[in-house]
């Protein structure tokens, strides 16, 4: 049965953040993932996740400016430096978290710049960054989002995020793949899964329903279907539950009990 991490940033939203982890512990979840943690102490964040009984599955890298509209810095040219403070930040916070990766967004195209320019500066960062992290015995994701919930946004196609890891070529950089957004850009997700479990890349996997980002047991992809072929694939991972409760967390959990009860 796979592991699943409760995104803290959407699940509990009921609750104050540092709530929130007793909550999804209480739950059943053995891991949490979230977006940011950088406006709490990793030290605070290391004592809820051990008083709970938590593993953090995952989290982001700083984007820029998020209020400004900034979606990440890997692939804009002349934010080189501020990438890479924002990395060493990031591998801080994973170090107190025991944290075995961290997400980096690529960035939404300035409309100035051509496709190869950003390409360029994209592979160069990562390879950077990977380097880094391995040297902490951590790993980078990137993760196609797909257009219409983030418009402009670089990495959006699964071939797209494929040929960036190949360009890279190191075991430290490797695929976070969220259902959702592959179902919204361009679907036929149970092939682009066995496709990332066959090139050894699949580090991370994220659940919601479509097209409404949701509970993953409605909409246009059934969630059994998907978490049968992981446990086909043998994926070793987690999945991530990053979806809007329809009305309220613990309410739409009734999808997770099934494969909670299920024997290991």
């Amino acid at each position: 049965m796979p592991q699943f991490a409760a995104n803290l940033s959407l699940l509990y939203n009921e609750l104050p953040f540092l709530e929130r982890f007793g909550a999804a512990a209480a739950d059943g979840f053995k891991a949490v993932e979230f977006l940011f943690p950088y406006a709490h102490d990793a030290h605070e964040l290391r004592h809820c996740l051990q008083n709970h009984e938590l593993q953090q599955a995952l989290f982001n890298a700083p984007p820029g400016d998020w209020d400004a509209g900034e979606r990440g810095l890997a692939c804009l040219p002349g934010r080189e430096a501020e990438f890479q403070a924002s990395i060493r930040q990031a591998l801080r916070y994973a170090a107190a978290l025991e944290c075995p990766r961290i997400h980096v967004m690529a960035g939404i195209a300035p409309a100035n710049c051509n496709t190869e320019s950003l390409a360029q500066t994209y592979v160069a960062n990562l390879r950077w960054a990977a380097a880094l992290a391995g040297q902490e015995g951590r790993q980078i994701c990137i993760e196609a989002i797909n257009l219409r919930d983030m418009p402009g946004y670089f990495l959006n196609r699964h071939t797209q995020a494929l040929a960036l890891i190949a360009a890279v070529d190191s075991p430290h950089l490797r695929l976070q793949f969220d259902a959702y957004h592959c179902q919204v850009s361009e679907g036929d997700v149970s092939n682009k899964l066995r496709q990332a479990m066959s090139l050894g890349v699949l580090a991370h996997v994220q659940i919601a329903g479509a097209p409404d980002r949701q509970e993953p047991d409605a909409g246009e992809l059934r969630v059994e279907t998907l978490l049968k072929l992981l446990d086909e694939l043998a994926y070793p991972g987690f999945v991530g539950c990053e979806y809007r409760p329809r009305a309220g967390t613990r309410e739409g959990l009734g999808w997770l009990k099934r494969w909670q009860a299920q024997p290991r």
